[in-house]
């Protein structure tokens, strides 16, 4: 909610929780955001009814049609009314090709959107065809989970989407970084 905050989250946004799962940051932006105005997506529209169900002081206030399942980041069904988007921690378990498909559906279906915030692992481009050990500690992968990217890959990737990606230095746990993506323009 910090990150939101800081973003200009108002309770008037429409929020776009991507990879929201039971609900972790949904049962705060929930009764934060006028009613109506969160979405979420996940691979598991199980995990994300059970979040509703038992996350939630009051589940009335989240349609579970505003629940959508989505493993392919093309946002089926999400309107286009969303002014942010926020995916926190989910493309640190997928390849990189997850996250260009999350940015080019962001640019492409979400005309009122003005952020996208993601968090990724980095690498060096000395250490990004190995396992590399983050300041925290953890150790990440090319390809495996935990994954990590080369910036000059994920500031591409927002480039073709239409998008500018701003690396924020906010420290966040296990090292992860945050992006900041807007529209180019």
């Amino acid at each position: 909610m910090a990150v939101l905050a800081e973003a200009g989250m108002t309770p008037d946004d429409h929020l776009l929780d991507i990879g929201c799962g039971a609900l972790r940051l949904g049962h705060l932006a929930v009764p934060y955001l006028r009613p109506g105005h969160y979405w979420g997506t996940d691979a598991s529209l199980a995990l994300m009814h059970h979040g509703r169900n038992v996350e939630l002081a009051d589940p009335t206030r989240l349609p579970p049609e505003q629940l959508v399942e989505d493993a392919a980041f093309a946002f089926p069904g999400i309107p286009d009314r969303i002014t942010l988007a926020i995916a926190w921690g989910v493309f640190t378990h997928l390849p990189i090709t997850a996250l260009e498909t999350a940015l080019h559906s962001a640019a492409r279906k979400l005309p009122r959107l003005r952020a996208l915030l993601f968090t990724v692992f980095l690498a060096p481009d000395s250490a990004a065809s190995a396992p590399h050990r983050q300041a925290d500690g953890v150790v990440t992968h090319p390809d495996r989970a935990p994954r990590h990217f080369r910036l000059e890959d994920v500031l591409h990737l927002a480039g073709k989407a239409g998008m500018t990606a701003e690396l924020r230095p906010d420290r966040l746990p296990r090292g992860q970084v945050l992006f900041h993506a807007g529209r180019v323009g």
